[in-house]
Parts: C-alpha cells; sequence; structure tokens
C-alpha cells in the first residue's frame, strides 16, 4: 500500500529551527509535484510550498525568506526546512505528491498523516 510517511514536527522556540520529512513509501511509478500545507484548528488548509520533479519551488509569502522546500527524487523525498519560527507557524504540517503507481495508471494526489509543529513565544 503506497502512503506517505512524515516526521520531523515537534515543540520549538520562536526563532528556532525546524526539517520535516516525507517520504512516498510503497510502490511508485513516478512521482510529480509535491509540497507542504498547514492547517490551524477551526481553520482551511493553506499552501506552504511546492516544488516540481524539475525543482521548481513556490511559496506562500509569509514563509518566503524562512522555509525552503527540497526533494530527492531517489528516494522519493520532499524536505521543508523551515527557520526563524514564529509563533504563527504553528500548525499541523501535511505533505502531498501527486502519484503515479504504473505505467498507465492516472495521476492520483495522495496526503501525509500529518505532524505537529508548535512554536512557543
Amino acid at each position: 500500500q503506497v502512503q506517505l510517511v512524515e516526521s520531523g514536527g515537534g515543540l520549538v522556540q520562536a526563532g528556532g529551527s525546524l526539517r520535516l520529512s516525507c517520504a512516498a513509501s510503497g510502490r511508485v511509478f513516478s512521482v510529480g509535484t509535491m509540497g507542504w500545507y498547514r492547517q490551524e484548528p477551526g481553520k482551511q488548509r493553506e499552501l506552504v510550498a511546492t516544488i516540481t520533479r524539475g525543482g521548481i519551488t513556490n511559496y506562500e509569502d509569509s514563509v518566503k525568506g524562512r522555509f525552503t522546500i527540497s526533494r530527492d527524487n531517489a528516494k522519493n523525498t520532499v524536505y521543508l526546512q523551515m527557520n526563524s519560527l514564529k509563533p504563527e507557524d504553528t500548525a499541523v504540517y501535511y505533505c502531498n505528491a501527486e502519484l503515479r503507481l504504473a505505467a498507465l495508471s492516472p495521476v492520483s494526489l495522495y496526503w501525509g498523516q500529518g505532524t505537529q509543529v508548535t512554536v512557543s513565544s
């Protein structure tokens, strides 16, 4: 069974750093765009950053210059390096990825289980 497995969340003080990882496990034919989203209680899930297979990145304005998204195509893994964290970055962070499970299969969007990031002031 294919799934996205996240790791790296936790509690950090304002100004600190965390690195999130998300790996596609199971048999995958190809991985397209991968991304990170976050969700605060009672709010909609919002985009944080995305990265194409070729490395083109896109960031939400509030994280530009502080967060860096990267990927390792050989490991089907996406990372989010978060620096200069602020209390308003506190949320559950979810990764997603466009996965093709076989050569003639359609592309499907998969989501990770979410990992809590808490930034204390």
